[in-house]
């Protein structure tokens, strides 16, 4: 849908200076990015992460599409940047340095399985992104997160530990998800002079 091929400006060199955009406004920074393109009316989910000299800063998301890209990529960007429990606020001087990357995610597909082997088989690294919920109990990793957990096992492990459960928990209510990501990283791509203000 949100595809380089289907629109005349390449999706990561709009949606960047928007989520930037986002931030510095709400930071008190006026910075302006273009919102005129149509596709970001149709409704989109995305998660925006923050990293500085390569480490998390600040990631928050959105796993089902309940609103347009363009709220939703405004949205996650102030809230990984501001609201991440896991983090304190960003401060306006860190905005210079802090590089940010936007994931569009696709459909979540459940996963069909009779064993918590079963799953490790059909996972594929560095593809997938995965859902995992157990009663209240409920995490995501995106597939970036195969980078720092390649293999299957470890990235499961892991997962059940973000959801707050053991990493070797299993039982017969374990319910997955998985999706895949397009994703665009500002460094990856030639910006505006004015992109990293």
């Amino acid at each position: 849908m949100f595809t380089d091929a289907a629109c005349p400006v390449p999706v990561g060199h709009t949606l960047l200076p928007i989520a930037r955009a986002a931030i510095a406004t709400a930071l008190g920074r006026r910075l302006e990015a273009v919102e005129d393109a149509a596709w970001l009316q149709e409704t989109g989910a995305c998660f925006v992460t923050l990293t500085q000299q390569g480490q998390l800063r600040g990631c928050i998301g959105t796993l089902q599409a309940h609103r347009t890209l363009l709220a939703d990529v405004k949205a996650n960007a102030v809230a990984a940047a501001l609201h991440d429990p896991r983090f304190a606020p960003l401060a306006t001087i860190e905005l210079e340095r802090t590089e940010i990357e936007v994931s569009l995610l696709s459909p979540l597909q459940a996963l069909q399985f009779d064993s918590e082997a079963h799953v490790l088989a059909q996972l594929r690294p560095g593809v997938d992104g995965m859902v995992l919920e157990f009663g209240h109990y409920r995490s995501t990793f995106l597939p970036q997160v195969w980078e720092q957990l390649p293999t299957a096992s470890g990235f499961l492990a892991q997962l059940k530990r973000k959801a707050g459960l053991p990493p070797d928990f299993w039982a017969p209510g374990v319910r997955l998800q998985r999706y895949s990501v397009s994703k665009w990283k500002e460094s990856e791509l030639p910006l505006s002079a004015d992109g990293g203000a």
